[in-house]
């Protein structure tokens, strides 16, 4: 029998709710190990939520584990395997957790950038250019830019041909997210962290585009410093009415 879901609603992160219904099937054994997803076509359609929704939903089920993407065959249910990640709430809500997750994001993402610049395509230059533009026109609408920040370094990690290092970061997605989410509240606070983070983003567009790996290492490493900076100069006030919140989001459903 195929399976029905029912359409979330706004309130809850949507892509958390669809993550959620998902698990509970999983969970239940009306998924069981080795069952393929419904389609995102099917998914999007039943949910009634876009495609990047369904796509985020399904990196926070990899991120536990519950599922696996092959090649020609889709999105299976996972047998049950290595322990996923799970952080202790208090500890995730503070603000040395943000900072260590940017330590993380510093080491993957300075890599991925080096990578990119010796091997990226023209087709890979274009969604670079594409997403950076992207993130730029969210920054300017005075949307906070998350989705389109993420996809902007994804689209370097896809450049960098590197399989491995891909799944590494859907692995790690939703704890990078979730401390995307505050580096980019308290970023947006202050013009001068907002300049600073648009010529970060441009340095390392530049480096990948010229075909300087070491250039482009430096950039995305120091990027990430500099958000890591950012993050511990930020206004007291900042951390206890928003970005305490938001850290809460490095903790998996």
């Amino acid at each position: 029998m195929a399976l029905e879901f029912q359409p979330v609603h706004a309130g809850a992160r949507l892509s958390e709710q669809v993550a959620e219904a998902l698990a509970e099937r999983i969970h239940s054994g009306a998924l069981q190990p080795g069952d393929k997803l419904p389609s995102e076509a099917q998914l999007v359609d039943q949910f009634k939520v876009s495609r990047t929704v369904i796509r985020e939903a399904v990196s926070q089920l990899k991120s536990l584990g519950l599922v696996i993407s092959r090649q020609g065959y889709g999105v299976l249910v996972q047998e049950p395997g290595i322990r996923p990640l799970s952080f202790d709430a208090a500890y995730t809500a503070s603000l040395e957790a943000v900072v260590q997750m940017a330590e993380v994001r510093r080491v993957l993402e300075a890599e991925a950038a080096g990578l990119a610049a010796g091997r990226r395509s023209e087709q890979d230059l274009a969604a670079i250019r594409a997403a950076v533009a992207a993130l730029a026109e969210a920054a300017q609408s005075g949307r906070d830019g998350v989705e389109e920040d993420v996809n902007f370094h994804r689209s370097i990690a896809a450049a960098a041909g590197n399989p491995f290092l891909i799944s590494t970061l859907d692995y790690l997605s939703q704890y990078l997210r979730g401390a995307t989410q505050v580096t980019r509240a308290n970023e947006a606070r202050r013009e001068d962290f907002f300049k600073e983070v648009q010529d970060e983003h441009n340095a390392i567009v530049t480096a990948i585009e010229r075909g300087d790996p070491a250039r482009a290492r430096k950039a995305a490493a120091s990027h990430m410093d500099n958000a890591i900076r950012r993050i511990r100069a930020a206004d007291p006030a900042f951390w206890d009415q928003e970005g305490e919140k938001l850290a809460q989001t490095l903790r998996l459903p």
